[in-house]
């Protein structure tokens, strides 16, 4: 699959396919991008796949921690210091190999080292080649709130290999097929079903199972970014499910949960508080708690309390004018953004997903 995302910005292509890195140089070339390279990876990414990069020849590679309590400024100063190490200058590409929290936060680095340097994605998590890789959002956490601090900044190219994702941890994978569920909510019921039908089929993890949900799952944000880059409008709808998400991660620390788990929990509390409103049929909203339920256990929230999703919720980055804008899901495949949601509202959601009083 070659997939163009067509943004004010830059025009870039998505490629995806099963062996893709052994082709991943002539892409590079073929993409313009400077024949000087550095990669940001972490350790475990590299010692499993750094040989794939081989023919790259990109020199000492920067690792930087896994997890995304590692997503915040200091990790981005040791790019910087690695990047000062290794000469780079404004004909060096940055090539961030990893999952989301590499991505973010080597894209940044890109972003802001000299002003900004070429960059390319090259995902190794579901939920990176689903999502975070396509759209040009980098940035970091704060300790307050998730992705404050970041900027719009678009790749030179994503490259996606799904024979990576066959040393992805369950746990991993099963957080991006959470991203999955979301591009099928809010944008096709075919997604949707296919997930809720394919499941077996898709934790083996065969292309056949993996390259359909993937494409679409990126067909979906490239329209929706092409129309909308930097998220005066339509893109607020790929935060469907974000807004408790991210306050969940917050709560927490960074620790507990994926982010696609927090995400999962998140669209439950958007799916109920629809629900309640009548936007949403019950049925719709029961489709989507089975499917999570189905996909496995999710880390428990019952010590997590009302109040304390509340207050972290106030920092969240999609508040405008002391508005925030929230997305419903009006029915599998559609949605609705609001910015009416009363906190009455919230903490009732909150509590019927199972936050503590």
């Amino acid at each position: 699959m070659r997939l163009a995302v067509d943004t004010p910005s830059r025009r870039y292509a998505v490629v995806l396919a099963d062996g893709l890195l052994a082709r991943l140089p002539k892409l590079l070339d073929e993409a313009n991008v400077p024949p000087r390279r550095v990669v940001v990876s972490n350790p475990l990414v590299w010692r499993l796949h750094g040989s794939r990069l081989a023919t790259l020849d990109l020199g000492e590679p920067i690792l930087i921690p896994d997890g995304e309590r590692f997503k915040h400024v200091a990790t981005v100063s040791r790019i910087y210091d690695g990047l000062v190490r290794a000469s780079a200058d404004r004909a060096t590409a940055v090539l961030t190999f990893g999952g989301g929290v590499v991505g973010d936060v080597g894209g940044f680095a890109a972003a802001s080292f000299l002003r900004g340097l070429p960059l390319v994605h090259v995902p190794t998590t579901l939920l990176a080649q689903v999502d975070s890789a396509i759209g040009g959002k980098v940035g970091v956490n704060h300790p307050l709130g998730k992705n404050l601090i970041g900027a719009f900044y678009q790749p030179h190219l994503v490259a996606i290999d799904t024979a990576v994702l066959a040393t992805l941890p369950r746990r991993e994978f099963r957080a991006g097929l959470y991203e999955v569920i979301k591009y099928g909510m809010i944008a096709s019921r075919a997604l949707f079903e296919r997930v809720a039908s394919q499941r077996t089929a898709i934790f083996a993890r065969t292309p056949d199972a993996l390259t359909p949900i993937i494409s679409e799952s990126c067909r979906i944000k490239a329209e929706v970014v092409a129309s909308d880059e930097r998220e005066s409008g339509l893109r607020r709808m790929l935060n469907f499910g974000h807004t408790a998400g991210h306050g969940l991660e917050a709560v927490t620390r960074y620790r507990r949960f994926r982010h696609g788990e927090a995400v999962a929990y998140g669209m439950q509390v958007a799916a109920e508080l629809a629900c309640h409103r009548g936007v949403l049929a019950a049925a719709d909203r029961q489709a989507l708690t089975d499917l999570i339920n189905a996909l496995g256990p999710l880390p428990p929230i019952g010590d997590v309390t009302v109040a304390q999703m509340m207050e972290a919720m106030t920092h969240d980055k999609k508040i405008v004018e002391g508005r925030l804008h929230f997305v419903l899901p009006t029915a599998i495949g559609a949605t609705a953004i609001v910015d009416d949601v009363t906190e009455k509202e919230m903490k009732q959601a909150l509590k019927r997903v199972g936050f503590r009083r």
